[in-house]
């Protein structure tokens, strides 16, 4: 054999024989939704919480978790369903490391698509799950995960979803609630979407929805999941996230999207996403090596 050719088969093999880099892959989504795709062999993420639904797919490897108190390990094929707002973490449960998908849902999405019989967000206490109607809808959702997520398309996954959520927790459809006012709320979060780097006072939204601060407080946690200051937060690191993979800096994407400065940027963002802004940037420049 050519000596040239020895050696190049021999450097493949050693190549093959390293261990996989971390990465990130970001998919398509629509107004509301996010996709994505990750491997990571150990650790993963620090304690943090969405503002979303997060559903998830593990592909290979076994993917760990602590979440409302105990550990949690989805093996591959085996479905995530993560609460808004419930603190968790990640990491590796095996040498090799674990491979997943991960699609986030605003829950406005959710209770739009439960209709008039949905009176509370649905709410699934086993956080891995072997059901087949649940691990059938998220995979349905993260196929693709490249291709256009066209508006029809995003409406059948969400109302997917919904649908198995709504019949795995029935009370969903029965809790005893107050009625919200939908228009006020709609105009809050209109308003916050529009002054997310603004410093947005409680009095405004008390003149532009007629309910008072505590009041709207409590609709808009029942209907989207969180408090009108974390939505307006994450609106402000959803920002700040397209600017870092832009390229923006740090001091500049933090002043552009209304934080006080740089660190509170990284804070906000290590919190809501569980690593801090210059691991996420690596994490892409790695994907895209």
């Amino acid at each position: 054999m050519d000596a040239s050719l020895a050696e190049a088969g021999k450097a493949r093999l050693e190549r093959s024989c390293e261990p996989e880099q971390d990465w990130v892959r970001l998919g398509t989504g629509a107004d509301g939704i996010e996709r994505m795709e990750a491997f990571f062999r150990g650790y993963a993420y620090d304690p943090h919480r969405h503002d979303t639904y997060a559903f998830g797919l593990t592909l290979s490897g076994v993917q760990s978790f602590d979440y409302r108190g105990a550990r949690r390990d989805s093996l591959g094929g085996h479905a995530i369903v993560l609460h808004p707002h419930e603190v968790h973490n990640g990491r590796s449960g095996i040498e090799s490391g674990f491979r997943y998908r991960m699609l986030y849902v605003e829950p406005r999405l959710i209770r739009q698509a439960m209709g008039e019989g949905g009176r509370a967000l649905p709410f699934i206490s086993t956080a891995v799950s072997q059901e087949p109607r649940l691990v059938a809808a998220i995979a349905c959702a993260l196929r693709d995960l490249d291709q256009p997520l066209d508006p029809l398309a995003a409406d059948d996954l969400v109302e997917r979803l919904a649908q198995v959520l709504f019949a795995l927790d029935p009370s969903a459809g029965n809790a005893h609630s107050s009625r919200l006012d939908a228009p006020a709320l709609e105009r809050a979060r209109d308003y916050l979407d529009a002054h997310a780097t603004e410093a947005v006072d409680s009095s405004r939204l008390e003149v532009l929805t007629g309910l008072d601060r505590f009041a709207l407080a409590r609709q808009f946690r029942a209907a989207f999941g969180t408090s009108p200051y974390n939505y307006l937060v994450m609106r402000r690191l959803d920002r700040a996230r397209r600017m870092l993979a832009e390229g923006t800096s740090l001091a500049d994407a933090a002043f552009a999207c209304g934080f006080a400065d740089q660190s509170h940027l990284t804070r906000q963002f290590r919190r809501a996403f569980g690593v801090t802004p210059g691991r996420w940037r690596a994490l892409q420049r790695q994907i895209r090596a």
